[in-house]
């Protein structure tokens, strides 16, 4: 019974020996249940496809809601130290000297967010998977793919403050206080 029109047919004949012997009419309910495991197989792989999505779109929440988190944050920053990035410009810095500044401090900020996430997500993992009896494994090449997303929402996030901050007219930023 390789081909699941086989499981359907056996199914069927046992369906009508078991009402033969236990003398059900041909009006009468079933007084017995036949599970087909291939189906419970496929409910449950079904629930797991369910998990994983929802799980990914809870991923992609936290992605949207720390980058926006990291963009208030550097447009904070950028706002904060006018007089500063003014004072870098006057000296000699270059506009890419400081726009590189801003996304390397985005990316310390979504790194060491991605890095607490991880944390928590391994912890959470190693407290929980044993008290629920379900299998959990943590691959790699997850924490690989979380932690580059992570990057790179970062480096996104911060793009457009450290723009706004390499363009920023030197005399104008030293008149900011």
């Amino acid at each position: 019974m390789s081909s699941p029109g086989a499981l359907q047919e056996a199914t069927a004949e046992i369906t009508a020996l078991l009402r033969e012997r236990h003398r059900l009419g041909p009006d009468d309910a079933d007084d017995f249940i036949i599970r087909n495991f291939a189906e419970i197989l496929e409910a449950h792989e079904e629930s797991g496809r369910t998990v994983r999505m929802m799980l990914a779109s809870l991923a992609g929440l936290s992605l949207v809601v720390g980058g926006i988190g990291i963009l208030n944050v550097m447009l904070a920053s950028v706002t904060a130290r006018t007089r500063e990035i003014g004072i870098r410009l006057v000296v000699g810095a270059r506009v890419r000297d400081i726009r590189g500044q801003f996304l390397l401090e985005a990316l310390g900020l979504a790194v060491a967010g991605g890095l607490a996430g991880i944390v928590l997500g391994l912890v959470g993992t190693a407290l929980i998977a044993p008290r629920t009896g379900l299998p959990a494994t943590v691959r790699l090449p997850s924490i690989v793919v979380a932690f580059a997303s992570a990057a790179l929402t970062g480096l996104l996030s911060g793009y457009l403050p450290a723009r706004r901050a390499s363009l920023l007219d030197p005399v104008e930023a030293l008149r900011a206080e």
